[in-house]
């Protein structure tokens, strides 16, 4: 039997999931950008845009699915020190997020999230628990990390003037390292 492939009438796509998302990392501030904006960037149709993604959440979560498989190890969370394996994560966050302009301040503001970062919450807490931490204290702790660094990130793009000794990134977050996992009060840090 030969092999017979049968063609969609019509043309073929001009976009796909990967040209969105470049478009919208390079558009300038994705907090700003505008589904008209992104659409004239990729030289279509608002409505051929509408067709991948219905407004700017769902573009967000596009974006959000991409940001998480660029930061998160390759090498998944450790099974007992979750201290250098988080630092590195920490890390990712910070160099991926600043390199796309309004991503931080968008991730930072009450919205609802996509699954992308329900990912980043599972691989944080496996760490936590991995280590031996209880696993309501191990999502307490996921909840500290994710605030503490989103928001330190959101603030670097809106920068507050704290005169010269501002504090810097990696005091941030060796304080907040050390401060993790969350305990219960008054419980002693062993």
């Amino acid at each position: 039997m030969a092999d017979v492939t049968t063609a969609r009438p019509g043309r073929p796509a001009q976009i796909n999931r990967e040209r969105i998302v470049d478009a919208a990392l390079s558009a300038g501030n994705l907090d700003t950008v505008t589904m008209r904006e992104l659409a004239a960037r990729l030289e279509v149709s608002h409505g051929a845009l509408y067709r991948w993604v219905k407004n700017r959440d769902e573009l967000f979560d596009l974006v959000s699915e991409v940001m998480v498989e660029r930061i998160l190890p390759a090498d998944g969370p450790p099974q007992r020190h979750w201290r250098p394996w988080l630092a590195r994560l920490a890390w990712a966050m910070h160099d991926q997020f600043l390199a796309v302009p309004g991503y931080a301040t968008r991730t930072a503001r009450p919205h609802r999230h996509s699954g992308s970062f329900g990912r980043l919450r599972t691989e944080v807490v496996t760490a936590f628990t991995n280590a031996g931490v209880h696993p309501g204290l191990a999502e307490q702790s996921w909840y500290i990390f994710i605030t503490s660094v989103v928001s330190w990130l959101a603030s670097q793009e809106n920068p507050l003037d704290l005169g010269e000794h501002a504090p810097r990134y990696e005091l941030f977050l060796g304080t907040l390292l050390r401060g993790l996992p969350a305990r219960e009060p008054g419980t002693r840090r062993g």
